[in-house]
C-alpha cells in the first residue's frame, strides 16, 4: 500500500492519466487508445477476462449499435431534411432566431445522435444566416449547445446517460426509464437557451470561411500555352510546372479536349492552347509567363460559383480535432494523391491564406478549398478522420417510408418509457421494422454502425469497473466527504463541477464511466438514493460549453463559424456554472433525496 491505494489502484491511476494525455496531446486514434488502456489492466491482472470483456457484453453498448441503425432509416427515408426544411422559417430578430434553431435541434438530439443532427443543420444554418443577415457564428455555437442541452433529455440522446444508467442498473437490478432525464433537461435547456440570448454579446462575429472562396480571381490564374511555345511536347515534370514559385498546378484541360487533368501528372506533356490553372499569389505565378513563355487567359474557365455545373468539383472541408494534416503541408503529407484530389486554397478564421496553398503548415479548424475531376466521396472513413465536408448531394426524396421511420422511431420510444418493453429490445424491433419497411438497405444499416465509438463506449465501462474494484472511487469519495462534509447536496455539487470540467477535455462518455462509481459510492456513504444525484451527474458530464474539444458537436462548427479556441471561453465558462446551478436545482426538486432503508 502506498498513500492507501493498492498496487492494482496505481497501475489503474497510471493507466487513466497516460491515456488521457495520449489522447489529449498525440493524433492516435481514440478507440485504439481506449482499447490499449483497457488491455494494459488486463495484463497487469487489474481485471480478469470477464471484467475486461463486460464493457463489450453491456446492454447501454448493444442499445447504441443498434440505435445506429434506427438512425439510418431516419436518415435515408429524408425525415431529417423535412423536419429541417419546415422548422426554420424567417424570424425577425436575433432571439426569435435563436429560439427556431435551439429548441428543434434539441427536440431532435433528445431521440438521435446529436453529431448526426449537428452535421445536418450545419450547412443549412449558414445559408439560413446569409438569409437573415447574421454572422453564422452567433448561430453556430447556439446550435452546438442545443444539442447537447436537447441530449441529455432521454436516456438515449447522449452515451453518458447510457452508460450510467446500464451501471445503475447492474448495480442495483432496477432499469431507468428513458424519460427519466426529461423535466431536468428541458429545464436546463431553457436556462440554456435564455442564457444564450442574454449572453449573446460574448458570442463572437466572425467570417464564414467560404467567404474567402468566393472570388477566385483572387487566388488562382489561368495562363494559356501559345502554339509557338519552344516547351510543347516536354512533359510538366520536365518543366518542374507542378510545383512553381508562388503557388502549384491545380488543373489542366487540353485545347479540344474534354478531359480534365486533377491532380496533373508529371508525365503529362504540354500542348499549344492548353489552359494551365494555378493557385497561390497573383503576382509571383504571373512571372510565369516570362520564365515559361505562358500568357494570362483571356477568359477564365474556372469559377467557384459555377462548379457544380462544370466538370470539375469543388468543395470546402474543415480540418479537424487530431487530425493527421495538422503540422503537415499538402506538398508533403500526400493527401492528394490518397483521395485523388487537389488543394486551391486556404481559410483560416475567414481569411484566406496568401501564399501558395501547398506550402501553407495546416492547422485544427483550417477550411480547405479542394477540386476533383470526380465526385467526392466524402464518407470514406480515412478521409473523415482528417477533414470534415458539410455539403450533400444526396438528398432523399420525401415518400411515405418518410413517415414509416417516423411512426418507428415514436413507437420505439413510447413502448420503452412505459415500460412494455426494454430500451433494448424496442430498439431491435425497430431495427427490424427499418428494415424490412426497406426504410434502409441491409449494406446501409451496416455502414451506419460507428465500430470506433462502439469500441471506446465499451472500453469506458471497462475503466469505470477496474475504478470501483481497485477502490479508487471510495477514496475519492471519502476525500469528498472530508472536504465537503456531509451535506449531500453540497457532496453533489462538487462532483458534478468535477465532471463538467473533466468533460472539457476527454469524452463524455468516458467522464460518465469515471465518476459512475465516485458518484454512487459518495451517495451510499451519505446514506440516500444514488439515483438524485446520478441524474445529476448524466446532465454534468454533457454540459461542455467552454472548449471546442469539450465536445464532438463544437468540433463540427468550430471550422465553419471561423471560431477562435477562446471564443467558445468566453461564453462557455458562464454557461457551465448557470447549467450546473439550474441542474442541482431542478433536480434536487424533481427527485428529492430519499434515505436508504
Amino acid at each position: 500500500m502506498f498513500l492507501g491505494f493498492s498496487i492494482h489502484a496505481w497501475i489503474t491511476i497510471v493507466t487513466v492519466l497516460v491515456m488521457f494525455s495520449i489522447l489529449l496531446f498525440t493524433k492516435l486514434r481514440s478507440d485504439v487508445v481506449f482499447l490499449g488502456a483497457v488491455g494494459v489492466l488486463f495484463v497487469t491482472g487489474v481485471l480478469d477476462a470477464k471484467e475486461a470483456l463486460s464493457g463489450f457484453s453491456s446492454t447501454s453498448v448493444a442499445v447504441v449499435g443498434v440505435l445506429f441503425v434506427v438512425i439510418a432509416g431516419l436518415m435515408h427515408t429524408g425525415v431529417l431534411q423535412w423536419i429541417v426544411k419546415h422548422l426554420l422559417g424567417t424570424p425577425k430578430n436575433y432571439w426569435k432566431s435563436v429560439l427556431r434553431l435551439m429548441l428543434p435541434v434539441a427536440a431532435l438530439s433528445s431521440f438521435l445522435s446529436n453529431t448526426t443532427v449537428v452535421a445536418l443543420f450545419v450547412n443549412i444554418v449558414k445559408m439560413w444566416s446569409k438569409k437573415l443577415g447574421i454572422s453564422p457564428s452567433k448561430l453556430l455555437i447556439p446550435l452546438s449547445y442545443a444539442s447537447g442541452m436537447g441530449g441529455v433529455c432521454t436516456l438515449i440522446g447522449t452515451p453518458p446517460n447510457l452508460i450510467i444508467s446500464g451501471l445503475y442498473e447492474q448495480h442495483t437490478g432496477q432499469a431507468m426509464n428513458i424519460l427519466a432525464t426529461a423535466i431536468p433537461g428541458l429545464f436546463c435547456l431553457a436556462v440554456g437557451v435564455l442564457s444564450i440570448i442574454a449572453l449573446r454579446k460574448l458570442l463572437p462575429e466572425r467570417q464564414s470561411p467560404e467567404a474567402a472562396f468566393e472570388s477566385t480571381g483572387d487566388y488562382t490564374v489561368e495562363m494559356l500555352v501559345p502554339s509557338d511555345n519552344k516547351h510543347i511536347g516536354m512533359t510538366i515534370g520536365e518543366l518542374g510546372l507542378n510545383t512553381v514559385r508562388g503557388g502549384s498546378l491545380i488543373e489542366l484541360r487540353h485545347f479540344d479536349d474534354e478531359r480534365i487533368l486533377s491532380p496533373v501528372p508529371d508525365d503529362e506533356p504540354l500542348m499549344g492552347g492548353d489552359r494551365l490553372i494555378y493557385a497561390g499569389q497573383i503576382g509571383e505565378l504571373l512571372e510565369l509567363e516570362q520564365s515559361q513563355g505562358l500568357v494570362n487567359a483571356d477568359h477564365p474557365i474556372f469559377h467557384y460559383e459555377d462548379a457544380p455545373k462544370s466538370k470539375h468539383y469543388l468543395r470546402t472541408a474543415y480540418i479537424t480535432f487530431g487530425s493527421h494534416l495538422i503540422g503537415t503541408t499538402m506538398g508533403t503529407n500526400g493527401f492528394e494523391k490518397e483521395h485523388k484530389v487537389t488543394l486551391v486554397a486556404v481559410s483560416r478564421r475567414g481569411n484566406r491564406i496568401e501564399e501558395s496553398p501547398r506550402e501553407v503548415v495546416l492547422k485544427a479548424g483550417d477550411t480547405l478549398l479542394l477540386e476533383s475531376v470526380k465526385e467526392f466521396a466524402t464518407d470514406t472513413k480515412a478521409m473523415s478522420r482528417d477533414v470534415h465536408f458539410f455539403e450533400s448531394d444526396q438528398i432523399p426524396n420525401i415518400s411515405w417510408r418518410t413517415f414509416v421511420s417516423s411512426a418507428v422511431m415514436i413507437a420505439m420510444v413510447a413502448l420503452s418509457a412505459f415500460n412494455v418493453l426494454s430500451l433494448l429490445q424496442c430498439a431491435i424491433l425497430a431495427v427490424f421494422a427499418m428494415l424490412l419497411l426497406r426504410c434502409c438497405s441491409p449494406e446501409q444499416a451496416m455502414r451506419s454502425i460507428n465500430w470506433d465509438i462502439l469500441m471506446i463506449f465499451a472500453c469506458s465501462a471497462v475503466l469505470g469497473v477496474a475504478i470501483q474494484k481497485t477502490g479508487i472511487a471510495e477514496r475519492m469519495a471519502n476525500g469528498i466527504l472530508d472536504i465537503c462534509g456531509t451535506n449531500p447536496i453540497v457532496v453533489m455539487t462538487a462532483i458534478c463541477f468535477a465532471g463538467t470540467f473533466i468533460t472539457e477535455f476527454i469524452s463524455n462518455t468516458a467522464a460518465g464511466a469515471m465518476f459512475f462509481p465516485i458518484m454512487y459510492e459518495a451517495a451510499e456513504k451519505l446514506g440516500y438514493e444514488p439515483y438524485p444525484f446520478l441524474i445529476a451527474l448524466m446532465i454534468a458530464v454533457s454540459s461542455s460549453f467552454a472548449t471546442p474539444i469539450g465536445s464532438p458537436t463544437h468540433m463540427l462548427v468550430y471550422g465553419p463559424g471561423g471560431y477562435r479556441f477562446s471564443d467558445f471561453m468566453k461564453i462557455g465558462l458562464l454557461m457551465n456554472i448557470i447549467i450546473l446551478a439550474a441542474n442541482i436545482l431542478i433536480v434536487n426538486i424533481v427527485y428529492p433525496l430519499t434515505p436508504l432503508p
